[in-house]
């Protein structure tokens, strides 16, 4: 599956959360992209279970969900239960990388790896095999409405690469600063999904603008 759009819901009004889920139902939107920070792993604090377990309620798509925490394998199973249908944890906080990756598949979610900017695509060549995606970080993680950084075209260009070496199918996703802008230059790279948050929440009308992003990619 290619040219995935995923709205993060941490661009969306909270204090109509219900509405907002509803309208990414209705929308060309393929996935609902979660971000759960701590604090602690980047310097921000989201959201947890109770709403995770509210928004899979009401959501009629894909969850996407992209832990920013440390020791993401202490909630592997409370994710699943949470409704992640794919969890991804960061390489940076992992110290076991490839039992937590093996865990996230046994419990029955897909599995993926997040990159911050700094960290090259090279320490994923033991474990790209084991993915069925890599979520590079194209703005420092915690915070929403950043500027995308440039160096991301290279790296997914790297990444795809490795993919094919490997003989790996999995997702190439990208998350930060994706706009009408850059969006058809990373598909053009061999990015496959595309996260964005502020572009499309603080638009006119969130809706048509994931239709006209969905169109830059036809």
């Amino acid at each position: 599956m290619k040219n995935i759009i995923a709205p993060s819901l941490l661009s969306c009004d909270f204090a109509n959360l219900q509405s907002e889920i509803e309208m990414l139902n209705n929308s060309q939107a393929d996935w609902l992209h979660l971000d759960i920070m701590d604090g602690v792993f980047v310097p921000n604090i989201t959201f947890g279970m109770p709403i995770m377990h509210f928004i899979k309620k009401h959501a009629k798509k894909t969850l996407d969900v992209h832990l920013m925490i440390v020791q993401p394998e202490r909630y592997i199973t409370e994710f699943k239960k949470a409704g992640a249908d794919i969890l991804t944890v960061h390489y940076e906080a992992s110290t076991h990388l490839h039992r937590t990756i093996q865990e996230i598949k046994t419990v029955g979610m897909k599995a993926g790896v997040s990159l911050n900017p700094h960290t090259p695509i090279s320490v994923l060549e033991e474990v790209i095999t084991d993915l069925d995606l890599v979520l590079i970080m194209s703005v420092n993680p915690g915070f929403g409405g950043q500027s995308f950084i440039k160096n991301t075209y290279k790296k997914v260009e790297q990444l795809k690469k490795l993919l094919i070496k490997s003989g790996s199918n999995a997702l190439i996703e990208v998350d930060g600063g994706v706009s009408n802008q850059n969006i058809k230059a990373l598909a053009n790279a061999g990015v496959d999904a595309f996260v964005a948050g502020s572009y499309i929440f603080n638009s006119d009308s969130p809706s048509q603008t994931i239709s006209n992003l969905k169109q830059l990619l036809d």
